[in-house]
């Protein structure tokens, strides 16, 4: 299913370059990037809950349109990690200079006037932007029967919106240095768990039939799961091996994430160690060096919140899990789901 999401993509950017060659050649250049990026790296894990979705409510295998919407979200997921690399100011992306970065190279070789950095952030939102467009222009398009296509269009609207707003509240907790596991825990449902998991799950649905009970299914199961997933993330982002998570070692502290295992992190210190907690607290999001960085991973283990986190993990993909196996769909999407939890929530990278 992966391969047969990238072939929708290859082929859509592919003509969709052609269509826009009369812009130029630098806009064509601009679209190559973002070839790039979209087919050289992903996990397409929404592609595939939007695909499970689909066969817990159709036997049937879906057609080429409906793949071409479901590689929609690919798209939509290049715009949020392209554009959250800028806000993050973020270097490297699965193991590669991230796009602003890379564009930022470009004016440079190229002895350009003005801000080499300005010039890669502008090309950055840009080419985020343009990823968008061409996701709505995919929901919008597709040949879809009218009250699939208006099924779709709700649930799609709710992921964009959701998605935008959880990246909101991210940036509000960093700049406010909010510390609650309920604030991270908001940002993870929003930011992450909507639009990885349970939106993509009822828009598969939403294209094959018209069925609310599944939706809030999916709601359920897709909430914990995909908070789960970004706790993975989180740990990942702290005790992760570059080599393999493509993102430099204590990448999270440095830009100052907010998130769960912090939050965590400065609630257990300040039970059993208020000295381990006021360093968490100052150091996070300040320039840190690699000797700063391995004593704040060793203050976060030696509080428990490690421990903790993988705790948080197993419980919320147990509970993801049995809400799946009382589910009222057919035994193979249960099948497929159960591996596909497997995948987001066992995983080095």
């Amino acid at each position: 299913m992966t391969g047969a999401i990238t072939d929708q993509l290859r082929r859509y950017m592919h003509d969709r370059r052609a269509e826009t060659a009369y812009i130029g050649d630098d806009y064509s250049g601009l679209i190559a990037a973002l070839e790039d990026f979209v087919l050289n790296g992903g996990k397409r894990l929404r592609p595939l809950f939007a695909y499970w979705g689909w066969r817990a409510v159709n036997s049937e295998s879906p057609n080429e349109q409906v793949l071409l919407l479901f590689s929609a979200l690919e798209l939509l997921h290049a715009c949020a990690l392209v554009h959250d690399d800028v806000i993050d100011d973020s270097s490297t992306r699965r193991g590669r200079p991230t796009t602003h970065v890379q564009f930022a190279k470009l004016h440079r070789d190229r002895h350009w006037q003005g801000s080499p950095e300005r010039f890669g952030m502008s090309a950055a939102i840009l080419l985020g932007d343009l990823a968008l467009a061409w996701a709505d222009d995919i929901v919008f398009g597709v040949e879809l029967t009218p009250q699939a296509g208006r099924r779709v269009r709700r649930v799609w609207a709710n992921i964009r919106t959701e998605v935008l707003g959880g990246q909101y509240l991210d940036i509000v907790a960093e700049a406010s240095a909010a510390a609650s596991i309920a604030s991270a825990m908001n940002v993870d449902t929003f930011k992450t768990a909507c639009y990885t998991v349970s939106r993509p799950l009822q828009l598969g649905a939403a294209a094959a039939a018209d069925r609310p009970d599944v939706h809030d299914v999916f709601s359920q199961f897709g909430t914990d799961l995909g908070v789960a997933f970004q706790l993975r993330d989180d740990v990942l982002g702290v005790f992760g091996d570059p080599a393999v998570t493509g993102k430099p070692s204590g990448d999270d502290l440095r830009s100052g994430k907010r998130t769960v295992l912090l939050a965590e992190a400065v609630e257990l210190a300040e039970k059993s160690d208020p000295v381990a907690a006021n360093l968490l607290r100052t150091s996070v999001g300040a320039r840190l060096t690699d000797a700063q960085v391995n004593q704040l991973r060793d203050v976060i283990e030696a509080v428990g919140a490690l421990a903790a986190a993988e705790q948080r993990i197993a419980t919320l993909t147990q509970r993801a899990l049995a809400t799946l196996a009382a589910a009222p769909i057919n035994t193979a999407a249960k099948a497929g789901l159960s591996e596909l939890a497997k995948l987001a929530t066992n995983r080095s990278a």
